[in-house]
């Protein structure tokens, strides 16, 4: 049988590709991406001299078994750290699945909400609108509170929304990566179980675990790489399940698997571990809470001091982990992304879906990367400033 060879043509990504003189000089650039996110370069360097035989076990980091001890390890090394660096109570369940938020915007109300019954949610942009929308297909979810209106320039203060008296619980989203806003307190639920989505600020910012009843959060901002997500389940979340939850989307099942009733992501695991570990190196939360606070000052003190720049989120609402902005002639804005590439900065352009400029600022791009910004920054201004 003769087999006719099949040419395939693979469209790429849009996005611009890295500056010529650093793909020459094989440096790394200065990475504000949204995620997948910037990683310390030592935890890269220990995952690349694992990849052919992982801590002496004589298999690859690729091709160990999930069922094998020295992943078994990995695995409890992983949850170890999270739970020692999140304060999380003995009580409360910790799991690493797949699927990203996405799926726990669905997962979580699935778990939790039975047809009829009620669900608030406080909608900040997009991902929180997401999570609405999934809580609808299951039972009575609806928003107490929205800025879309002002395009998202805010999160709610206590007392600017009211909790329905039989909601079964609160949802809200703690960092809004599109807009760049970010609650800096727990909101008031009155009493009612609390469920957040932490992707983009989860060991970042304080967390108090016990004030909440699930938390749930994508790796590949904070954490590690993508294919991971993080859950976090209290005891009374864990005994709202039914039996009727498909399994792979039910909370027990993975619970009492260990994480592992199916196929985990063992790569991603790894890594996670390796991140975390570094974490606890350089002073846990309370180092990454001071740097990001330290970064996220430097920056928005550039975009205060003149109004070439135009902050989008309120101060009072203003994310550490994602600083959005325009120019004042956004005719500008396309320039200002293709020279800031040239310059080596990555991941500037705002999401599709908001435009604008973003600086991505997750626990592991360093101080210098968001100085050398700032200065280019400066020099943009300089050169294009109306005289």
């Amino acid at each position: 049988m003769n087999l006719t060879p099949i040419r395939l043509f693979i469209r790429c990504s849009q996005r611009p590709s890295a500056p010529p003189q650093l793909m020459k000089n094989n440096q790394r650039i200065h990475n504000f991406g949204a995620g997948p996110a910037v990683l310390p370069i030592e935890v890269v360097e220990e995952v690349a001299a694992s990849l052919p035989n992982i801590l002496e076990s004589g298999f690859g980091l690729l091709e160990i078994s999930h069922r094998s001890d020295v992943f078994q390890g990995i695995m409890d090394n992983a949850i170890n750290s999270i739970r020692k660096i999140l304060k999380v109570p003995d009580e409360y369940e910790v799991l690493l699945l797949q699927g990203g938020a996405s799926l726990q915007f669905y997962m979580s109300a699935l778990n939790i909400l039975r047809k009829g019954e009620k669900a608030d949610y406080l909608i900040t942009g997009g991902w929180s609108k997401k999570a609405l929308k999934e809580a609808k297909r299951i039972g009575d979810a609806e928003f107490i509170w929205t800025d879309e209106q002002n395009n998202f320039k805010m999160v709610p203060n206590n007392g600017e929304y009211e909790v329905r008296d039989d909601a079964k619980y609160v949802h809200y989203t703690s960092n809004n990566t599109l807009y760049g806003t970010q609650y800096h307190n727990i909101p008031d639920s009155k009493g009612k179980p609390l469920i957040v989505d932490a992707s983009s600020d989860i060991t970042g910012v304080d967390l108090d675990v016990s004030k909440h009843d699930i938390i749930y959060a994508g790796a590949q901002k904070n954490l590690g790489p993508s294919g991971v997500t993080l859950v976090i389940i209290s005891p009374w979340a864990m005994s709202q399940m039914d039996d009727d939850i498909p399994s792979m989307l039910n909370y027990q099942v993975h619970a009492s698997k260990g994480s592992m009733f199916n196929t985990p992501n063992t790569f991603g695991i790894f890594v996670l571990s390796k991140v975390l570990a570094w974490l606890e190196r350089n002073g846990g939360m309370d180092g990454s809470i001071k740097r990001n606070l330290e970064k996220s000052n430097i920056i928005y003190k550039e975009l205060d001091r003149t109004d070439f720049w135009r902050p989008h989120a309120s101060k009072d609402s203003r994310s550490r982990m994602n600083v959005t902005w325009n120019l004042k002639n956004k005719e500008l804005e396309e320039k200002f992304i293709q020279e800031s590439l040239e310059a080596g900065f990555g991941g500037l352009k705002g999401h599709r879906s908001v435009g604008g400029i973003r600086a991505s600022m997750y626990n592991y791009i360093p101080k210098e990367s968001v100085e050398a910004l700032v200065e280019f920054m400066n020099k943009f201004e300089f050169k294009y400033s109306e005289k």
